[in-house]
């Protein structure tokens, strides 16, 4: 099998012979009719505008989820423990050289956190620090991962890439999930919007879904971040990099997930606004192509749109988040938070709404960590 770099350089290949072709409404309703899509089907479906179409990818893409996860969503919160970042990332709320208060939690204020968190039914948690291992060595991130398997069924982090012996650590005392950002999939993007810092490196970045697999994790969730680069092109390799892992890696769950920029009190404007039927385009593509893949939504979208998608497309969703570190107890501004959060609603009217449509909220997976006691 090709290591991903190469593989997504030819699939970068197949992508432009097919940028600008436009399906008809009859060889998109053939596609539709397939049981698998090829790489060809996918770049045809996500150049579809015929919103007659868009409709139909939404019946089947519907039927898909409810065969494949039944009627159930899973609800998570993240919890930001620390906001010290080494990056130049010009589209961050946390970027190096933006001038507002850093801060980290005390074991002691991460277990207030989390016991809020808790308190409000959630069972599954994503641990969040900003790209800075002097300020949150691996030790911290390890300590706060200890105190979370104490109160959690599924902790995972969201944090800098570690080395594989640092996710075996992690993996040995029960976290068992991953998320991470490549942001663009275009190199010659990235380069230009990661001025500095860790995250410049590129190839350490796009493989760290991998290392973390291999050291024993049981969920990735990958995606970019709709509007840093070309938006199409972006969802296009992060559909196929998520179809490689799940062949390369058949024991895990692979997830994805496509939020679109939001306001991070930077001065960063972009040239790829993606509208909203764009976006449910993206997400009902990924889930005809990949009809097992976790499709998770995050409160960077409005609520209306989140209880839209809920029962067509979605098997996982973040209740009740907040983007400041100690934002759970303590009442702080979203300006010092790494993004503004457009669903601002408590965890138990997410609940009401998903029962309303006839589903039913979960918050614990069926995947499971590795208890230190399970060892014995």
């Amino acid at each position: 099998m090709l290591a991903v770099l190469d593989y997504l350089q030819k699939c970068f290949e197949l992508y432009f012979r097919y940028e600008q072709y436009v399906p008809s409404y009859s060889e998109a309703l053939d596609i539709l009719a397939k049981d698998y899509l090829d790489k060809i089907d996918l770049v045809k479906l996500l150049n579809v505008e015929d919103e007659e179409i868009i409709k139909l990818m939404a019946k089947k893409a519907k039927r898909i989820t409810e065969l494949n996860f039944g009627k159930v969503i899973l609800l998570y919160a993240p919890l930001y423990i620390a906001n010290f970042c080494e990056n130049g990332c010009v589209y961050c709320g946390f970027f190096k050289l933006r001038k507002y208060p850093r801060e980290k939690l005390s074991l002691e204020q991460m277990e207030e956190e989390m016991l809020q968190i808790k308190n409000e039914g959630i069972d599954s948690i994503l641990l969040l620090t900003g790209e800075d291992r002097k300020n949150s060595p691996f030790a911290y991130i390890k300590n706060a991962c200890k105190l979370a398997t104490k109160y959690f069924s599924e902790v995972s982090i969201e944090v800098y890439p570690l080395s594989k012996e640092e996710y075996e650590e992690l993996a040995r005392i029960g976290v068992i999930g991953i998320t991470i950002y490549q942001e663009t999939y275009i190199k010659k993007d990235y380069e230009k919007l990661h001025l500095f810092g860790p995250k410049k490196d590129y190839e350490f970045r796009l493989y760290t879904p991998e290392r973390a697999l291999k050291a024993g994790f049981k969920t990735a969730c990958i995606g970019p971040l709709l509007g840093l680069s070309l938006p199409k092109l972006d969802v296009y390799a992060a559909i196929l990099h998520a179809d490689y892992l799940m062949k390369k890696y058949p024991q895990a769950e692979i997830a994805i997930s496509f939020p679109r920029l939001r306001a991070a009190n930077t001065e960063f404007k972009t040239k790829h606004v993606v509208s909203d039927k764009e976006f449910i385009k993206f997400l009902l593509v990924a889930r005809l192509f990949l009809p097992r893949i976790g499709i998770n939504l995050s409160t960077r979208e409005r609520p209306n749109l989140r209880d839209a998608l809920l029962d067509i497309c979605i098997t996982k969703i973040s209740a009740g988040s907040k983007t400041t570190v100690g934002g759970y107890l303590g009442k702080k501004e979203d300006s010092q938070g790494q993004f503004e959060v457009e669903d601002r609603r408590m965890v138990t009217e997410i609940i009401e709404v998903i029962r309303k449509k006839g589903l039913r909220p979960e918050f614990t997976n069926w995947i499971r960590g590795v208890r230190p006691y399970e060892l014995l």
